[in-house]
């Protein structure tokens, strides 16, 4: 089962995330900032209380994203 290991929130409303079968990268947020309770992410302090939980990552209003979807999204650092 993918999990997410390690996530830091950058400036530019993008990921910086460590999974579970040894990829990292660069999760983009911002498609999702227009959409129902993901507004509330463009509120950079709010933006910025990510956390690893369960296997995906949310936030205090519990939005959340799962390790499935961030897998499928990353874009991969090359010099990892």
């Amino acid at each position: 089962m993918l999990k997410v290991k390690k996530v830091i929130a950058n400036n530019d409303h993008t990921l910086s995330v460590e999974l579970s079968d040894g990829r990292s990268g660069i999760f983009d947020v911002r498609p999702y900032l227009d959409k129902g309770v993901f507004r509330q992410l463009k509120d950079k302090s709010y933006f910025e209380q990510v956390k690893p939980f369960f296997c995906g990552i949310t936030w205090p209003n519990e939005q959340d994203l799962s390790a499935d979807t961030i897998g499928y999204e990353l874009k991969i650092n090359e010099n990892a």
